[in-house]
């Protein structure tokens, strides 16, 4: 993928959260990512990529921007594109920290159509790549990284999405030993932490959206670290929306190549609220700074992108409908 892009696809999380951070803290979480959408699906039309959108907000009569099958861009490669323009929708409704505007993009057909369901989730950073195995205990899990990390099982923080499901997994990796973050809200950004060394989180576990996966697996990938997955349906209707996107075998555990085949993938991601790893947006009179992440799979190559966008210069969708 040109490098060229990169920038380009950070100008389209860019929107996405400066339009959607107006909304933080005013208890609307609808309206905050309809804004994200607007401001996303704007700034595709200046891109130069004849983008096909593969993971997105729906199906067309769910969404009426950014659904699956949507054609995004104004000519160039034929790529596909993961999108979520508000990760984190109640976290911006409350004024809470980790919401995020994140894409990934690939050649055409190199990103898994991931059925909108639940997956199974682990991934790792660098360091312990080839020492996960989703299907084998926790305890095993935790303690390959930790041999691998070269640390103590007692000094391996966990990001786990605080559900009622998981209530069985957090007393596992809590016999260990080992530290526990519950988030409530998505599970994008923490594979991220998990895959950079220095953000003091070590895996991420437990099950959440299947789109969301492929997104986090972009990431991880770029990161050189390491993901398995396995889609976890709750009902027929699960199983027939895997079916109609070809998954024949429901239990296939999903390597990193299967959610993202090859290394020719972008990654970007801009904060709306505060982060871990990004600041959020912060307005000022006739403007707004943005913090972004973009990666590049071919190169390894990581950029820290802080921009101070001038609304006079550069129009964005920043008001309230």
């Amino acid at each position: 993928m040109e490098r060229e892009l990169a920038l380009e696809f950070v100008r389209v999380t860019e929107a996405a959260a400066v339009a959607s951070a107006r909304w933080m803290g005013l208890g609307d979480k609808i309206a905050a990512d309809q804004a994200a959408v607007d401001g996303m699906r704007s700034a595709f039309d200046t891109v130069s990529i004849s983008g096909l959108v593969v993971i997105g907000e729906g199906e067309m009569d769910e969404a009426p921007m950014l659904f699956i099958g949507e054609k995004v861009g104004h000519g160039g490669r034929e790529v596909d594109i993961a999108v979520d323009p508000l990760e984190g929708t109640n976290l911006v409704a409350k004024g809470l920290p980790g919401a995020i505007a994140v894409l990934a993009i690939a050649p055409r057909g190199c990103l898994l159509h991931a059925p909108d369901m639940y997956m199974d989730k682990i991934a790792v950073g660098p360091k312990a790549k080839g020492k996960i195995d989703i299907n084998a205990p926790v305890k095993e899990n935790l303690y390959a990284v930790a041999s691998a990390l070269e640390r103590q099982i007692e000094d391996l923080t966990v990001v786990i999405l605080d559900r009622p499901r998981h209530a069985a997994l957090v007393k596992e990796v809590r016999e260990t030993g080992a530290r526990i973050k519950l988030i409530s809200d998505g599970d994008v950004s923490p594979a991220v932490n998990a895959a950079i060394e220095g953000t003091a989180v070590h895996m991420l576990l437990g099950i959440g959206g299947a789109p969301e996966g492929v997104l986090a697996a972009a990431a991880v990938k770029c990161l050189g670290g390491d993901m398995q997955a396995k889609l976890w349906p709750e009902s027929d209707a699960d199983l027939e929306r895997a079916r109609a996107l070809g998954v024949r075998d429901i239990n296939k555990v999903l390597t990193l190549d299967d959610l993202v085949r090859g290394d020719e993938v972008i990654f970007a991601a801009t904060a709306i609220t505060q982060g871990d790893l990004l600041n959020g947006v912060r307005y000022f009179g006739g403007g707004a700074r943005t913090h972004s992440i973009v990666m590049r799979g071919t190169t390894g190559t990581v950029r820290f992108v802080d921009a101070i966008h001038r609304f006079d210069k550069k129009p964005m969708i920043i008001k309230k409908a």
